[in-house]
């Protein structure tokens, strides 16, 4: 998996060691497998989320890079920040408003970038049926935050398809 992403030998390296590392972990946990029939979906879970995780650090290293060998237009960098900013406290402030339910699987889903296995198991729902849930979350916070941000940031509401 991790050669099929053309990635650099030492990433692959970092990853494949981080993810023996844990599967080890959970091996000695008590209760650790509960599905011993699901062990290698379970590492592959393992190393996606391991991958996630180190291109998030890779990007965010590469971008401190970036920005020592970039000198980019500052008025253009903080008009964009402030309207980063300004999206971030609107995506707070409604999903601080939604359902309990809507508010905790978009958490999940794309905050916290679970696993949808493990967002099924918390929700006790399956595969199929969180497809639901998460289209009717995504509608109902694309509706409100288009309602809300929509002229001030530059969004139609409720005209095309979105």
């Amino acid at each position: 998996m991790l050669r099929a992403r053309y990635l650099p030998p030492e990433r692959v390296d970092d990853v494949r060691q981080e993810t023996f590392q844990r599967v080890l972990a959970a091996l000695r946990r008590e209760g650790g497998i509960r599905e011993p029939e699901r062990f290698g979906a379970f590492v592959n879970s393992i190393c996606k989320n391991v991958l996630r995780e180190n291109a998030r650090e890779w990007f965010r290293n590469l971008a401190i890079e970036q920005d020592h060998s970039v000198a980019c237009s500052k008025i253009l960098d903080l008009e964009s920040a402030l309207i980063s900013r300004e999206t971030k406290e609107k995506v707070r402030e409604i999903l601080g408003e939604m359902r309990p339910r809507d508010r905790e699987l978009l958490r999940a889903m794309f905050l916290e970038d679970k696993d949808k296995d493990e967002i099924c198991r918390e929700f006790g729902v399956d595969r199929d049926y969180l497809r639901v849930l998460l289209y009717r979350a995504k509608v109902r916070f694309r509706s409100t935050f288009d309602q809300r941000a929509g002229p001030a940031l530059g969004h139609t509401t409720g005209q095309g398809n979105h």
